[in-house]
Formats: C-alpha cells, sequence, structure tokens
C-alpha cells in the first residue's frame, strides 16, 4: 500500500467514524424531549405509542429500498443524504402542530435512519476491506458516543429552555455540515466499487458447486442464521434499554440504583466494541461470537437463576459485553453472501433485524403480563444460546496460508 493510499484511508476512516457518530447523536437529541413533545400535543399514553412505533414502522417500510440506492448513488452519498434527511424530518417532528404531521414525520425520519445506516455501515465494510483487518466495531462503539453526546445536547437545551424547533434546527444545521465534510473525505466511487472484492464465506464452494435450487436453499439458510444472530443481538440490547430498571426495582433496588442496569449493559457494550476489533482480528468473528452467546446466557441466566441485585447488574454488563461484536460481523458477513450484489444482503439483515427493535418490547411486555418479568426475561438467554447455534456461519480468524480458521 502506498502513502497515498494508506492517508486516503485514514481520511475515510474518519469520515466514516463521523457519519456513525452523527447518526447516533441525532435521534438521541429528540428521544429525552419527547415527553414534552407529548405534553405539548396533549397525547394521551395510546397515542404516543403510536408516535414511538411511527420511527421503526418507517424504518421497516424504506429499509428494503436501502441497498438499491447504495449501488445506484453510492453508499458515502447515501449516508450523507438520509443524515441531512433525518435531520430534517426530526426538525419537522418538533416543529408540527398536529399530531398526524408528527407521525408522519417520524415515519420519515425512520426511512431515512434505515436507508442512513445502510449506507454508513456499507462505506465502513469498504474502508475495512481496504485495511486488512476488522475496524467495523470501532464505528458501532462511535454511535454509542453520538448517542450520548446528543443526550447531553438535549439536556443543556432543556436547561436553557430552548423552543424544540430552535433546539433541533441546531442539531439538524450542526450535523448536516458534518456530514457533508466527511462526503468529502470519503472514499470515491470508483475506489469503493475497486474495493469490492469476492470475499468466500464458509461453505462457499458447495455453494459455487451445487445446483441453483441447492445454492439458493443454502444462501437462504446462511441468511437465515446471520437474521437470527442479529435479532438476538437487538433483542438483548433493547429487552436490557426497556426492562432493566423495572427489573432491578423488582427486586429491591432503589430508583437511582436501579438505573444502573441500563448504564451497566450500555456501558459494557461500549467497552465491548471499542476492544472488538482487536478481538476479532485475533479470535476472528466465529469465536468472539461463540464467547459473546455463552457469555450471555451464562451471565443472565445465573442472575435469573439466582436473583440479586449485584448479580444482575453483572448479568447484564455481561450481556452488553457479550453482544457487542454481534451485529457488526452479522452486516460484514451480509455483505459478502456470494450471489448477492454489494448491499443486498446488507440491507435484508438490516431490515429484519429491526424487527427485533419493533417486536421486542411487546414480546417481552406480553410475558411479563402472564408469566412475570424474571421468566420473561428469559429471552438472554435464549437470545444468547441462538447465537451459540448459529455462529458457525460467521468467518473464522483468517491466515494468508490458510484462509478461514475453522
Amino acid at each position: 500500500m502506498t502513502a497515498t493510499e494508506s492517508s486516503a484511508n485514514s481520511r475515510a476512516r474518519a469520515a466514516v467514524a463521523a457519519l456513525f457518530l452523527t447518526n447516533g447523536a441525532l435521534f438521541a437529541n429528540m428521544a429525552p424531549r419527547l415527553p414534552e413533545l407529548k405534553r405539548e400535543l396533549g397525547l394521551d399514553t395510546a397515542s404516543y405509542g403510536l408516535l414511538v412505533t411511527a420511527w421503526p414502522v418507517g424504518a421497516i417500510l424504506a429499509g428494503l429500498a436501502a441497498g438499491t440506492l447504495v449501488r445506484r448513488f453510492g453508499s458515502a452519498q447515501v449516508a450523507v443524504f438520509g443524515t441531512m434527511a433525518t435531520g430534517a424530518a426530526l426538525l419537522a417532528a418538533g416543529s408540527a402542530p398536529e399530531v398526524p404531521w408528527v407521525v408522519l414525520a417520524f415515519a420519515v425520519g425512520g426511512a431515512m435512519d434505515s436507508i442512513t445506516d445502510v449506507g454508513q455501515n456499507a462505506h465502513g465494510l469498504v474502508v475495512q476491506r481496504r485495511y486488512g483487518r476488522s475496524i467495523l466495531n470501532s464505528f458501532h462503539a462511535l454511535w454509542s458516543v453520538g448517542a450520548v453526546l446528543g443526550g447531553l445536547m438535549a439536556a443543556g437545551a432543556i436547561q436553557l429552555n430552548l423552543a424544540l424547533p430552535v433546539h433541533l434546527g441546531i442539531s439538524m444545521a450542526l450535523f448536516a455540515v458534518v456530514a457533508l465534510i466527511a462526503l468529502k473525505f470519503c472514499l470515491p466511487r470508483s475506489a469503493e466499487q475497486a474495493a469490492i472484492e469476492p470475499v468466500e464465506p464458509p461453505a462457499a464452494e458447495a455453494i459455487r458447486t451445487a445446483r441453483p435450487a441447492g445454492s439458493r436453499g443454502r444462501l437462504l439458510l446462511m441468511m437465515s442464521a446471520l437474521v437470527l444472530i442479529s435479532v438476538a443481538g437487538v433483542m438483548v440490547e433493547d429487552a436490557g434499554n426497556s426492562w432493566s430498571t423495572l427489573y432491578l426495582g423488582e427486586l429491591g433496588a432503589p430508583a437511582a440504583l436501579a438505573a444502573s442496569g441500563f448504564i451497566a449493559l450500555v456501558g459494557a457494550q461500549f467497552v465491548g466494541r471499542i476492544l472488538g476489533d482487536g478481538m476479532v482480528n485475533r479470535f476472528g468473528q466465529r469465536r468472539m461470537a461463540q464467547f459473546g452467546g455463552a457469555l450471555i446466557a451464562l451471565g443472565m441466566g445465573l442472575a435469573l437463576l439466582f436473583p440479586s441485585v449485584p448479580g444482575t447488574l453483572l448479568g447484564f454488563a455481561a450481556a452488553g459485553f457479550g453482544s457487542a461484536t454481534l451485529v457488526p460481523a452479522v452486516m460484514d458477513q451480509a455483505d459478502k453472501l456470494p450471489g448477492l450484489s454489494p448491499g443486498t444482503g446488507l440491507s435484508i439483515v438490516s431490515w429484519l433485524m429491526r424487527l427485533g427493535f419493533l417486536l421486542s418490547p411487546p414480546l417481552v411486555g406480553f410475558l411479563a403480563e402472564n408469566v412475570g418479568l424474571r421468566l420473561a426475561l428469559l429471552v438472554f438467554p435464549i437470545a444468547g444460546l441462538i447465537v451459540l447455534i448459529c455462529s458457525p456461519v460467521l468467518r473464522g480468524k483468517k491466515s494468508p496460508e490458510d484462509g478461514d480458521v475453522q
């Protein structure tokens, strides 16, 4: 690699990191002010639920279009456009005078967010291929940093009594500028296309030599396994976000300590993503997924079997660390599935993964209502077992001589 190429790769890596940070920050600017929006619009609980659900619904409706857009316009261009459109949709939601317009703006925002997600991950994977080693987890860690930054911006806006449209207008303008600057340093489309080389995942030889029907069947099996791993990962994250505080409260933790369940999970997940690339480069995606699945299953399984506040905090931390590298690994593998155009597998998995975010809260809520929250949280160890079962579809550790180490 020449010095010029190395410099271009470094700039592109920084640019993708900025896009991930921006994506994390945008909705985080809105989230702390949702109760204020609820009050201003006079929403009851049911209407508020509809408002919040509009975001993932919009993402699901538009998510499958992302792959086509990436191939047509380029991943960096799609990510930057999606970023600006997401910011504009959030501003529209904060300025809309009536509930239907807010719901529509949220649906559009969710749609643009899902397209941004595919675009930035696709470009991050291209940069990763040029590096020849895993760097995708660091991008996802920067998303978490962006979410914290957005939350702090919202807290500051509330403290300053900034009107919601003013606050979201500042947020939109700031992150649109960041995205446009990042675009200047992303890889050009020519370099992006040159970096996309056919990389064969496990069983690719069998796929290549099998009859068409068998090839389709094997591809469907691999895709299904990747979707299950990604859904398991997001269910761990969402269940912890949504139910950790309530469950710790049931165990007798005071309110301040009960909130630590969420912090334990998200904090451990952030640490896992910061360390994730080094661990993936050393051990491979498959072994990391197996370690993560076992950590989720054992950590939360023991915490639920022997319930206590300290044990449960450790269980949530184990689940967060165990889930840290799962979604990045799935996105990497999905974008390399044989027989699919670049971006297609990534779009499909991202789209189905968002179904996990949409279905997880009502599923856990239904189980909690009928069998109790402690048993409902068995979704954690079950998710860990699903990851263990499906992990063979992920890539092993690479070696120059032997390819993937099994």
